[in-house]
């Protein structure tokens, strides 16, 4: 890890920023300039950008590579996974994942290895086809999304590829600010839907209420056609025994009358290999069957061999939670790492406040306004690519320049460590300057 002085720490860990003068701030920068060069001098190359799973988890899997082989490759009804066929999945997997995504057999469909392909598809046929209640979004002369934010880019990336102009919306410590959900889609018919990561969102680890899974689900929308898009990412990635437990959308849905108005994704990305994971998509039986008849059109057929291996590897309920319990420790330790450095190195000192989840794979961490880009740039400089700033937002805009998304699952834990120092290093020196050129004004 990178030191810094013990005096240096003590000095200054509970003495806020704001509260010092102009002469001991500059002391302090020309502390962090020498621990600059000192990490110059270390040429660093750590990523921190995505949330990608560690060599340490990808090996938890390597068993699920023998399960399927010359002797094994036949699932119920002798279906030969080998061949073309299964639509929507083979039965051993529409009843595992089923059971995974708190549905039946006959409310969801088994696809490829990315979950983001399914959300891809089930707009772009909303935009070509439309829905079970509503005509094709392209034929209207304006589409608007709900995105709340900070959120997550991908999802604000397919918005953009299809043209599909993107709404920011705040998330407070529950879920989405709901007062103004409610009060945008209420009037506008061009809203078709909002983005959702109810569990451990991306990136503020934020877990919604059943209070706003309510009123999502019960909520006017002018738009018949609204739709939730509820991307399930982080269901079982629990960092430790503390599992959070978020209100199901589709029951909630239908007991008011909108049984339609939900779409669920998951996925095994992280449960598994991201490469050549099981992505799942469901909804009410409507809801499904009108995907069947437009993905008749797309495949003959999904991986049935690798449906089958995730079965055979995951075996039932227990099977997966002990799997993600071993997932937990070795990102728990990253995590860990993670708050350790931002609590030491910026507790106190007023310049930062971030995330602290109970799982998912993000800490999300606000720096003073107007400084976000200026500290990921430094970092880079210094060896630490970091998630672009902005990207946590629509268009790559943060309107405040403050939100930063650290990704600390892939590195080792002491690249971890060392790569949030860095992190902390870059954010007391901008934020310094910050101080300063208000002090000059």
């Amino acid at each position: 890890m990178l030191n810094f002085s013990k005096s240096f720490k003590l000095k200054n860990q509970m003495t806020a920023y704001q509260s010092l003068s102009k002469s001991q701030l500059l002391n302090i920068r020309d502390q962090l300039d020498k621990k600059i060069e000192e990490i110059r001098k270390q040429q660093l190359s750590l990523d921190m950008t995505r949330g990608k799973p560690s060599e340490a988890q990808l090996d938890l899997s390597l068993p699920m590579l023998k399960v399927v082989g010359a002797d094994n490759y036949t699932a119920k009804g002798n279906v030969d996974c080998r061949n073309y066929g299964g639509l929507d999945g083979i039965s051993e997997a529409k009843e595992f994942f089923a059971q995974y995504l708190g549905v039946t057999d006959q409310q969801i469909i088994i696809g490829g290895n990315a979950s983001l392909n399914m959300m891809h598809d089930a707009m772009s046929i909303s935009m070509l086809h439309g829905t079970t209640d509503g005509g094709p979004w392209v034929n209207e002369a304006e589409i608007n999304f709900l995105c709340p934010v900070p959120g997550y880019d991908r999802h604000f990336a397919i918005c953009e590829h299809l043209g599909i102009k993107m709404i920011p919306v705040a998330m407070t410590e529950h879920g989405p600010e709901m007062d103004r959900v409610e009060a945008l889609v209420k009037d506008d018919q061009t809203i078709k839907g909002i983005w959702c990561v109810p569990k451990y969102s991306n990136p503020t680890g934020i877990c919604y209420s059943d209070e706003i899974v309510e009123r999502m689900a019960s909520m006017t929308a002018a738009a018949k056609d609204f739709r939730i898009f509820w991307d399930d990412a982080y269901r079982v990635h629990h960092l430790g025994h503390k599992i959070a437990d978020v209100a199901h959308i589709l029951d909630a849905c239908k007991r008011v009358g909108n049984e339609d108005r939900a779409y669920i994704f998951g996925s095994t990305s992280k449960l598994t290999f991201p490469g050549s994971g099981v992505a799942m998509m469901a909804g009410s039986e409507n809801n499904m069957a009108f995907f069947r008849k437009h993905l008749a059109y797309q495949t003959i057929g999904p991986d049935k061999l690798n449906q089958l291996r995730h079965v055979l590897f995951l075996k039932d309920k227990a099977g997966l939670m002990d799997h993600m319990e071993k997932h937990a420790v070795l990102l728990k330790a990253r995590f860990d790492a993670v708050q350790e450095v931002l609590a030491d190195h910026l507790s106190g000192k007023a310049i930062a406040h971030w995330s602290k989840p109970e799982g998912g794979y993000f800490i999300d961490l606000d720096a003073l306004p107007g400084t976000a880009r200026e500290i990921v740039a430094m970092a880079a400089h210094l060896g630490v690519k970091l998630t672009p700033a902005g990207a946590t937002f629509p268009y790559g805009n943060d309107p405040e320049d403050k939100n930063i998304r650290i990704a600390p699952s892939f590195p080792t834990v002491n690249e971890v460590s060392k790569a949030t120092e860095v992190l902390c290093v870059c954010l007391e020196k901008v934020s310094i300057n910050q101080y300063l050129k208000s002090a000059d004004h």
